[in-house]
């Protein structure tokens, strides 16, 4: 099962990794995105008073709230790479050259394999 990718996982990223150019930038903005919302969704239950007063009083707000920062949390992910750099100057930018060469020397095959298995099939044949 964890050989490949499956559900709704495997269309997203597959989805995000074509979109993105299928390299370091995809990964990055893929993590950076889960990351972005799972810190939205978990404070958003915590400012809540109690389970009930989360479902009942504050869902259709929070879905309104969850769409605005779900596009802010977008925006904020495609620019991951600028944050990266900033940190640690010049160590920052020196570790994206090199986190992008290591990536395409190592990963970019496997997490391709994974999330397109039919690819490999195709070739196979």
């Amino acid at each position: 099962m964890l050989d490949k990718a499956q559900g709704w996982f495997r269309l997203w990223f597959g989805k995000v990794w074509s979109v993105r150019g299928g390299g370091l930038y995809a990964v990055g903005y893929a993590l950076t995105f889960v990351y972005l919302e799972a810190r939205t969704v978990i404070g958003e239950f915590i400012e809540a008073d109690s389970i009930g007063s989360f479902i009942s009083e504050q869902l259709v707000e929070f879905i309104f709230r969850f769409a605005i920062d779900s596009i802010m949390n977008m925006v904020e992910a495609l620019m991951w790479p600028v944050y990266f750099v900033q940190w640690q100057p010049p160590f920052g930018a020196i570790g994206l050259g090199l986190a992008d060469m290591a990536f395409a020397t190592f990963l970019k095959k496997p997490i391709t394999d994974w999330l397109f298995p039919e690819t490999e099939q195709e070739a196979a044949e």
